[in-house]
């Protein structure tokens, strides 16, 4: 039996992505424009699609004209609401509202689309979440927007979705949206979605804590995630003779942003 220690994945990215910000009030706010939407102070519509890129995803503030659901799109709107009164005079850059956004668009997602916990950290369906633009904040626009998009924070395009991605992950997960990688190892291989070729695939997690739990430290996680990993990877195999395993496991700043789980990749081509 052979392991290897797996680099971050591009969900703790995204998830770290969300507590800060890259961009300055000039900066573009996606492709294709929509202009009314620009310095719009009304709160977004839900069920809006668009056809996002990663280059979209970057900046905190969208106004991507929408489609028909119907029609191609990478992205879904599945919650936008007023921001907390707490937030009225906050600074545009304020790291509260990313806090807040990222707990309320995490837990929204899993429901959204079906997901538990440990689907959620092996799907390549991710969420990225807007704002109003810094000229519309300064109008007194207080708003957040949640984005299931068909990527990750690694991705260099997005895939298409279903008409709605609500339930999309109900059940057992199509292969089409679980991840997986192709390469010697997990680290150093290309995430790809498990109905392509590959030679990793996330099986499972493993839970380290509670919500209200303190970090047990690098070491801990480390030992506790190895362990565990090992013995799942094993039975998910149907307990082979001989086996490779993978693991990620994460660190203080995604604990204390609320992931409690590590994952535990297979090597195998199935």
């Amino acid at each position: 039996m052979t392991h290897a220690r797996a680099t971050m994945t591009a969900v703790v990215v995204a998830l770290l992505a969300t507590l800060t910000l890259s961009g300055c009030a000039s900066e573009p706010q996606g492709g294709n424009v929509d202009p009314d939407l620009v310095d719009s102070t009304d709160v977004p519509e839900v069920g809006a699609c668009r056809v996002l890129t990663p280059a979209d995803a970057e900046a905190h503030a969208n106004a991507t004209r929408t489609v028909d659901c119907k029609q191609r799109h990478t992205a879904e709107t599945f919650a936008a609401a007023e921001l907390p009164e707490k937030f009225d005079d906050v600074d545009y850059d304020d790291e509260e509202v990313g806090a807040f956004a990222y707990q309320t668009c995490s837990k929204k997602f899993a429901s959204f689309i079906g997901a538990d916990d440990s689907v959620v950290l092996r799907t390549i369906v991710s969420w990225v979440w807007f704002r109003p633009s810094e000229n519309a904040w300064g109008d007194g626009a207080r708003w957040y927007r949640c984005d299931v998009i068909g990527g990750t924070a690694a991705s260099t395009d997005y895939r298409p979705l279903p008409p709605t991605a609500k339930g999309m992950l109900l059940g057992r997960p199509d292969d089409h949206w679980l991840e997986c990688a192709s390469g010697p190892t997990v680290g150093q291989g290309e995430k790809v979605p498990c109905s392509q070729r590959h030679d990793w695939r996330a099986a499972t997690t493993i839970k380290l804590g509670e919500p209200g739990d303190k970090y047990p430290g690098d070491d801990v996680v480390v030992s506790r995630t190895r362990a565990f990993c090992a013995t799942s990877i094993k039975a998910w195999l149907n307990y082979p003779a001989q086996f490779e395993y993978a693991y990620t496991s994460f660190h203080k700043a995604e604990w204390e942003a609320g992931n409690r789980r590590s994952v535990c990749w297979a090597k195998t081509r199935d």
